[in-house]
Parts: C-alpha cells; sequence; structure tokens
C-alpha cells in the first residue's frame, strides 16, 4: 500500500482483544512494507558498519605502503557511501509510508466504527477520549508500527557486527561480543517503571482532552450560568497533572538516554585500553585497532534504535489499548442484516412501546423523558442502544436490512446535530432522492437570516453558498445551527425522517414557520418528530404520548390537552402537585355528577387561589397560542 492508494478498500476486522494484540495486527497486515523496510534498514546500517572496517583496511594498506589494496579499499569506501545514501533515502521513504498508511487504517477503523455504532459510541466512551484517539493515539501507534521494521534492522546489523569481529579480531571481538549485549539490555529493568509513567501521562493527558472538550463544547452554556471560570480552573489543574506526570516521565527516559550514552561509552573505553596492549605486545596491527575502535563508534549509532522501539512501545502501547476498546465495541444488531438491500416502505411500527406511524403522515410523539425520548428515536432508526424487538418499517425487520438500507430508509436528526467546517455547499452536500433542492430545504427550514449572517461573517463569498461555516457551527447561534441541520436532513428525503427537537432553540414565532414549512415539504412522506412543543403538535396528523415505555394515548394535540393529564402535564410544563390534585379529582366518585374534562372541572382551592390561577394561566395562554398560530 502506498500513500497514494489511500483510503483502503477495506482496512479489514481488527484484533481489538488488547492493545498488544491490536499492534501485532496491524503489523501483520503491512507485511509488505515492512519487509521493504527492513530490506532498506539492512542496507544502510550494514553499510555504515562496513566503514570502520575499510578504515582499518586502508590505514593498514598505508602502513604496508600496498597502493592496490589503498585503491580497493577507497573504491569498497565508495560502494558502502552509496549503500549508506540509497539505504537511507528508501529507508525513510518507507518507514514514512508505514507510519502514514499505519495511522490511515487505524482512522479509517475508527470511523467505520463510529458509523456503525452512530450516537450509541458517545454514550458507551466519552467524546474527549474518541477524539484523543483519533488523533495523538492514531500517532503514537503509526509511530510504533513504523520503528518495529527499523529496530528489526538494526538488531540485525549488532548481531552481524559482533560476528564479523570475532571473526576478524577475536581477542577484542570477544569484548564487543559480550559488551554489546550488555550495552543493548540494561535499559530492560527501567523500562517497566518507564512505561507506567508513560501510560499514567498518557491518562492524564486524555483526561485533560476530554475536560478541555466537553468545555468547549458547553462554553455559552458556561457562560450563561457563570461556570466558565469554574470549568476553568478545572482544566488548569488537569493540565498541571499532566505537567507534572510529563516530567516524571521525562525524567525516567532521560535516565535511559544517559545510559544509552554512558554504557557505550565506557564499552569503547575498556576495547581502546585493551587493544592499545595488544598492539603493544605485537598481538594486533594498527590497523586492526583502528577497526575495532571505528566498529565500536559506529554500532552506537543502530544501538540508538533500541531506545527508540522502547518509547515507541510505551506510548504507543495506552494509545493501542483505547483504541482497542473503541474498536471492540459491538452493535446490539448486525450490522450486515441477513436480507437483501433495498428501501421497504410502508408504516413505521415499534413493537417495545406499541408507536405506530402510519405511511405518509407527519407524526408527534410527545415523551416526558427526553433520555427516553432519544433512546427511542434511536431504536426508530434501526440504531438501538440494547438488544430489543426489531422496528418494523412496512413490515420488515429495520434489524434484517443491511445497515446501509436500513439508514437509506430512516434518518434519526438527534437533538444536538453537528455541523462540520466548510461551505454551506458541502455541507448540503449529502446522498439524497434528488426530489428536495436546496432552496426548498432552506426555506422549510426558515433559514433566510442563516444565508444572511453565513454572507456576511464571509469576506469573499457573495453566493451563500460559498459561505464558509466554522468547526461545529460555532459562529452561528443555537438556533441557527438547528436549522442548518433539519435542512440537511430535509435535503435527503428519506422514506421516513425522524426528528428529535427539532426547533428547541427558536423562538416561537420561527418555531410556527418551520413546522408549517417542514409539514408541506414533507407532505406525503413518513415524518416522526419527537418534541413537546404545541406549535409542532397542532400540525401533527396525530399524536402520541408515551409514559414510561408504552404508548398510553393516542390523537390530536387539541384532543389530547383536555382528555389526557399525563399529556397536558408534559405539553404545558403543568407542576407535578397540581396534576396529582387533579387526578385525585377525576377519580373521586361524586353525587351522581359526570366526570367533566381538565377544563370544566371545579377546583377545590379557594378563589384566588394562587396556584389554581397559574394553571389556568398557563392553559389559556397555550390555548390562545395554539388559535393564533392556527
Amino acid at each position: 500500500m502506498q500513500i497514494q492508494d489511500l483510503p483502503y478498500p477495506d482496512p479489514g476486522v481488527p484484533d481489538a482483544r488488547s492493545g498488544p494484540r491490536f499492534l501485532w495486527w496491524l503489523g501483520r497486515n503491512q507485511l509488505g512494507g515492512q519487509l521493504k523496510a527492513l530490506a532498506w534498514g539492512l542496507l544502510h546500517f550494514v553499510s555504515v558498519s562496513a566503514l570502520p572496517f575499510c578504515v582499518g583496511l586502508a590505514v593498514q594498506a598505508v602502513v604496508d605502503r600496498s597502493g592496490t589494496r589503498l585503491a580497493l579499499t577507497g573504491l569498497l569506501m565508495v560502494l558502502c557511501g552509496a549503500g549508506i545514501s540509497v539505504g537511507d533515502t528508501f529507508l525513510h521513504r518507507t518507514a514514512v509510508t508505514n507510519w502514514i498508511t499505519a495511522a490511515a487504517r487505524v482512522q479509517q477503523l475508527l470511523a467505520r466504527k463510529a458509523s456503525q455504532l452512530g450516537s450509541a459510541l458517545t454514550r458507551r466512551v466519552a467524546a474527549g477520549e474518541v477524539v484523543a484517539v483519533s488523533t495523538g493515539d492514531v500517532e503514537k501507534i503509526g509511530w510504533f508500527v513504523e520503528a518495529v521494521s527499523r529496530f528489526t534492522a538494526a538488531a540485525v546489523t549488532v548481531v552481524v557486527v559482533c560476528v564479523g569481529l570475532l571473526v576478524y579480531q577475536p581477542a577484542l571481538g570477544v569484548i564487543v561480543a559480550v559488551g554489546l549485549p550488555v550495552v543493548a539490555l540494561a535499559v530492560l529493568p527501567l523500562l517497566p517503571r518507564a512505561t507506567r509513567r508513560a501510560d499514567f501521562q498518557r491518562e492524564k493527558a486524555g483526561r485533560a482532552t476530554e475536560l478541555a472538550s466537553d468545555t468547549v463544547a458547553g462554553l455559552r452554556v458556561l457562560r450563561g450560568i457563570g461556570g466558565e471560570e469554574l470549568f476553568l480552573d478545572r482544566y488548569r489543574s488537569a493540565s498541571q497533572e499532566v505537567r507534572r506526570a510529563a516530567v516524571r516521565s521525562a525524567r525516567m527516559w532521560s535516565l535511559i538516554s544517559a545510559i544509552q550514552v554512558l554504557l557505550p561509552g565506557l564499552l569503547l573505553i575498556a576495547v581502546v585500553w585493551h587493544g592499545v596492549e595488544l598492539a603493544r605486545q605485537g598481538r594486533i596491527t594498527v590497523g586492526e585497532l583502528v577497526t575495532v575502535y571505528s566498529a565500536v563508534m559506529v554500532v552506537t549509532y543502530p544501538l540508538r534504535h533500541f531506545e527508540e522501539i522502547a518509547m515507541a512501545y510505551s506510548f504507543s502501547r495506552p494509545s493501542a489499548k483505547r483504541a482497542a476498546r473503541v474498536l471492540s465495541l459491538e452493535r446490539a444488531t448486525d450490522a450486515d442484516g441477513s436480507r437483501e438491500p433495498g428501501v421497504p416502505g410502508g408504516d413505521l411500527y415499534d413493537p417495545a412501546t406499541g408507536l405506530l406511524a402510519p405511511a405518509g403522515r407527519l407524526t408527534a410523539v410527545v415523551c416526558g423523558d427526553p433520555d427516553a425520548a432519544g433512546r427511542l428515536a434511536e431504536r426508530l432508526g434501526g440504531h438501538p442502544a440494547e438488544a430489543s424487538p426489531s422496528v418494523l418499517l412496512g413490515g420488515v425487520p429495520l434489524d434484517e436490512l443491511p445497515l446501509g438500507s436500513a439508514r437509506t430508509a430512516v434518518l434519526v436528526q438527534d437533538k444536538d446535530p453537528v455541523l462540520l467546517s466548510g461551505s454551506l455547499r458541502e455541507l448540503l452536500d449529502v446522498p439524497a432522492s434528488g426530489d428536495v433542492r436546496p432552496s426548498q430545504a432552506l426555506a422549510a427550514a426558515q433559514c433566510g437570516d442563516v444565508l444572511d449572517a453565513l454572507v456576511q461573517g464571509s469576506l469573499d463569498a457573495a453566493d451563500p453558498m460559498d459561505a464558509r461555516i466554522t468547526e461545529r457551527g460555532r459562529s452561528l447561534s443555537g438556533g441557527q445551527r438547528q436549522r442548518l441541520a433539519l435542512a440537511r436532513s430535509l435535503i435527503t428525503d428519506p422514506e421516513v425522517l425522524v426528528l428529535d427537537e427539532p426547533t428547541s432553540a427558536v423562538d416561537s414565532h420561527t418555531e410556527a414557520r418551520v413546522a408549517e414549512g417542514v409539514r408541506e415539504l414533507r407532505s406525503g412522506r413518513t415524518t416522526v418528530v419527537f418534541t413537546s412543543s404545541p406549535l409542532l403538535l397542532d400540525r401533527a396528523d396525530r399524536v402520541v404520548l408515551v409514559h414510561e415505555g408504552e404508548v398510553v394515548a393516542v390523537g390530536v394535540h387539541r384532543e389530547l390537552v383536555h382528555t389526557e393529564p399525563r399529556y397536558r402535564a408534559v405539553v404545558t410544563r403543568e407542576p407535578e402537585k397540581e396534576r396529582h390534585e387533579d387526578e385525585a379529582v377525576r377519580s373521586e366518585p361524586g353525587d351522581g355528577a359526570p366526570l367533566r374534562g381538565p377544563s370544566e372541572q371545579t377546583h377545590e382551592a379557594a378563589p384566588g387561589d394562587p396556584l389554581e390561577q397559574d394553571r389556568e394561566a398557563v392553559l389559556r395562554g397555550a390555548l390562545e397560542e395554539i388559535e393564533e398560530s392556527a
């Protein structure tokens, strides 16, 4: 795999049982690149290590006054120089390719997993951890994968040098053969402690990243409630913990680096001291002494890769562990499905709650628990957070459809949709039926003021479609972001569109126009809206009340607000105490008088009771707002 061939057609199925297993799986899947890097690394390191032998031969040729051997030695040095140049160039090229392709494979795996899990991902893993894995952790994993081949080449070179010195000059070769393994393995006792400190640093850094991500995401809310300084203090404290952990980790790695410098130096002193004694005794020549000395000097270069692989593994292991944790998450249902790809049509029915959304109609769902509403919306889209009976579309279980077909059939827009950075044209460039134009969707979502704001905030875009949207649309208000996300969902024109609180951040006048626009644009298409807004509920063809996981009432808004206390409590924000008192009055048997509806019922409170006046005012205001909007 070359960089120009990215992305991978299929990144494969990772072994996510543990961090080391995941790293091993990555290495096996890049065996071709690893072997190339190993070959170029061997050429480079062996050529470097051969230079001392060339220097020794040249010195001895000068001592013996042999011009022929000096010329041959010079030619051999030229070949070694060429090997060093070519090997280093292609080793770097191949190593970087291995790094980038490994990181790209991990990113594709994470993107595929995020696509499969949808919003369930952030329910099971913190958003900040997902960000940390897909950014910094990916680079560290790629670093280890590409460092393996260079370390292998360096280790083979050290063995070759030891064997060569034993053959070339056994008296000094024994010292080198014994000393080099000691130098290479001396830091092993320190690695567990260094790894633990590195893991602790990664953990603190990941926590700080999560805290920063959550703080930035909720900055508007924090400023509104005066909690900005509190969270900033928390981040300062977390960043100081990261700094202290990094300093402790750096101390250990500096000790390891010092040992890697000290021990080769001591080995070199031992070789020179013993070699001088042997030369004085006439047991070795000057050229042999220079050769062994130079070999020990040069061999410290490949030895550096022993330290690098230790650092790469210690930093990549926790990163691989986090990546494996995310990649090991599974959907509650099979993403491949058991049916042929296709988009069924018909009524949408949820057996778990009894919710029915008739085909071609606008159904509003009222649920007192926002979290339960979000889970139900995900289940309607075929993304259940846990195993449950499959939702049926036209009698076809969504769980039996391939994930792509299920998402084409039912599109779910959650209550916090994300806007990616880029132009408005790019934002609205989504898979769609082609029957809904961007202008129609923007008009239905009442995005006129949003387009004006985008043009005014852009320096060189006369066309709103070319205006740039900042990351997550932070330059826009919450209501503007919500309406752009709604327009994006409307463009797709799915068989079934599920909207979770699509107008919670807009004012009542805009909400009324959005409700009418969605109703007109989605005419003849199945639409399900989770909301408690009377303006949206009054325009729905069918209103369903879900209480404690079951459908308890079905009708239209004006009927339910009079006949169903639980519905009225959610829609009008009726206090819990008032609702229980009202239910008690309705359940008490009278003296033959029929039970009356909430608008007709008398109350035991004395005239002028503030609670009674508040309740009547809320109901009267809601009814007047409905009548005015109608």
